[in-house]
């Protein structure tokens, strides 16, 4: 190996490291909960939950816990999700094999009235798959880290969740009903519609992801021609677990690219934006990009060199047509690593040797910074950085550094006949199918 590229290799293991601390420490071991964000008195999340269930193998494999520690975390997890509380009642756990989204850290009970969710459920869902696939011994324990996560995973009720129209819904509330939201055009849920569509017992119908697809937007810009979606992370967290690469399904057939590649092409597309620097934000270039659903320094307006700028709070900012505002998350720069290696590794040495974006956390980078922002007066970095690491944020990190160091993910998850079966429903054919 090179000296070059043993101080890569060397530093992408140093910040998986340091990210993998946040599952670490920020997890209920009682319950497995992982806290949503690093503020006092914060719920968990479950799509952060089911990020850390598919961490665990990566610290296994990567020597950062014990594969014991990781056994009885990981049944500690699943263990609370089959016997949590699911019904209508609105403090449950869950319904109809979904959860809600947020969940108090010590009970497990719905946190903030807020919504059943289909997409998070998803994640969470997912996590335990990667579990079932990984722990593969001829163990008590991993033989029933097997049988939990496969009938968790068949207790879902995916036409429930349809809520008798051609899509899915975004969840489900018990005081008011269905969300009127569906997943419609090229998004996160792409993972969704794979689970629901591979599901033995309550499948989504074959026609759910036509219906899904059938407002794609194929669009052109900086002379990349791509699937369209502004924020980076909807590129990125389906392909967390599913390897895309020489499979296709009829759109992208008919495109003659795959979802990998589409994924490529809007990685540089977001170098390209950050280049060109429409709006000149501070800092933006070629080194300095990333624009996703990410924690910002408003809601405020702020006069910056003369020019008086409307800052947002958490917000899925992108490219090109906004919203944006300077605000740039590392995590979304490097869960594009197997994309686009060649464009995101300089980017990813910026932020840790120039920007420093590393050195005052506890878990590698935090979640999105602004050089466009003053932020705080005496702030070690001189421009905003959010105070916060998120459950959301940390798990790419880790798992797409390691697909593209390994592929451990994505070798897990071609074997999972609830993926295969699912990719074959919706369309895909071709590659290692």
């Amino acid at each position: 190996m090179s000296s070059a590229k043993f101080a890569i290799e060397t530093e992408l293991q140093k910040l998986q490291q340091e990210t993998f601390g946040f599952f670490l420490h920020e997890t209920n071991p009682a319950n497995g909960l992982v806290i949503d964000k690093t503020a006092a008195n914060w719920p968990s999340s479950i799509a952060a939950t089911g990020l850390a269930l598919a961490c665990y193998p990566v610290g296994v494999e990567r020597g950062f816990m014990t594969r014991a520690a990781a056994v009885e975390r990981t049944l500690a997890t699943l263990r609370f999700f089959w016997n949590s509380p699911q019904g209508p009642e609105p403090d449950a756990t869950g319904y109809k094999g979904f959860y809600y989204h947020f969940l108090d850290m010590r009970t497990g009970r719905r946190a903030w009235q807020c919504e059943l969710s289909t997409v998070d459920s998803a994640f969470l869902l997912a996590g335990a798959l990667t579990a079932a696939a990984y722990y593969d011994a001829d163990t008590a324990n991993e033989r029933e880290i097997r049988n939990l996560a496969d009938t968790l995973y068949r207790r879902a009720d995916w036409q429930w969740a349809q809520n008798r129209g051609a899509t899915v819904t975004h969840g489900w509330k018990p005081e008011s009903g269905f969300l009127k939201y569906r997943w419609e055009g090229y998004d996160e849920a792409l993972l969704v519609y794979i689970l629901g569509l591979g599901s033995p017992t309550h499948p989504l119908l074959e026609q759910s992801y036509a219906a899904w697809a059938s407002t794609y937007r194929w669009e052109s810009h900086y002379g990349q021609e791509y699937l369209y979606a502004g924020s980076l992370f909807i590129h990125q967290l389906s392909h967390v677990w599913i390897d895309f690469r020489g499979i296709q399904d009829a759109f992208m057939r008919d495109k003659g690219i795959d979802y990998f590649e589409n994924s490529r092409r809007a990685t540089y597309v977001q170098q390209q934006y950050a280049i060109d620097n429409p709006l000149k934000f501070n800092g933006y270039g070629s080194h300095c990009w990333g624009i996703t659903a990410s924690e910002g320094p408003g809601p405020a307006a702020v006069k910056v060199d003369g020019i008086e700028r409307q800052f947002f709070d958490y917000l899925a900012r992108g490219v090109p047509y906004g919203p944006d505002d300077g605000t740039l998350a590392p995590w979304a720069l490097v869960a594009s690593l197997p994309f686009a290696p060649e464009i995101v590794l300089p980017a990813l040495e910026f932020c840790i040797h120039q920007a420093k974006l590393t050195q005052f956390n506890s878990y590698g980078f935090k979640a999105s910074f602004n050089p466009s922002h003053p932020g705080e007066s005496g702030n070690p970095y001189g421009w905003w950085v959010s105070p916060w690491h998120f459950g959301l944020n940390q798990g790419p990190i880790i798992l797409m550094i390691e697909n593209h160091r390994t592929g451990l993910l994505w070798q897990l998850m071609r074997g999972c006949p609830y993926i295969s079966g699912g990719l074959r429903r919706a369309g895909f054919t071709g590659g290692w199918l």
